[in-house]
């Protein structure tokens, strides 16, 4: 009877670990990449719209480093600092002066701004980076997050109103 209450212990707790593994998520085709990444605006005017998207930039503490409306070409970058004092701790612990840990994010915007009919389009990108404390770049990402970029384009699409209204 030991034996059976072994093995049925067993059983359930392999069902339990293996029920609670996920699948990793889907990769998001270029289509629906593109999707999120761009948003058309009832606006003709494409300088007003730029001018909207650097303002909002700048509010996000993002450092324009690019601006030219002849092409609707518009880059940023924003660095926050990541390090985790834990982490730094143990990475000093462990190697001493060859440590190694992650020290800043990089996060670089380039925003594509045209006129399409009546209206403008603007199509963001933004991609992540992570540095170490030696300015080795240790990952590098495209947010892939729709909500990340609905959230930008609500906030450029408020400063066009703004600005519409000369406010």
């Amino acid at each position: 009877m030991t034996n059976f209450r072994g093995i049925f212990c067993l059983t359930i707790s392999v069902i339990c670990f293996f029920g609670c593994a996920t699948t990793p998520p889907t990769p998001k085709t270029q289509l629906e990449i593109r999707q999120f990444q761009t948003r058309e605006f009832n606006v003709r005017d494409t300088k007003m719209v730029m001018k909207s998207c650097l303002n909002v930039l700048q509010d996000d503490n993002y450092i324009v480093k690019n601006a030219n409306a002849d092409l609707g070409l518009l880059t940023a970058t924003k660095e926050v600092d990541i390090a985790s004092k834990g982490e730094v701790f143990a990475a000093l612990l462990f190697s001493g002066a060859n440590a190694s840990w992650k020290k800043n994010q990089i996060i670089e915007c380039s925003l594509n701004i045209g006129e399409s009919g009546n209206k403008t389009t603007v199509r963001a990108n933004f991609q992540s980076k992570i540095m170490s404390n030696k300015g080795e770049v240790l990952k590098v990402v495209t947010i892939e997050d729709p909500t990340f970029y609905q959230t930008f384009f609500a906030k450029v699409d408020k400063g066009i109103y703004l600005g519409g209204h000369g406010l």
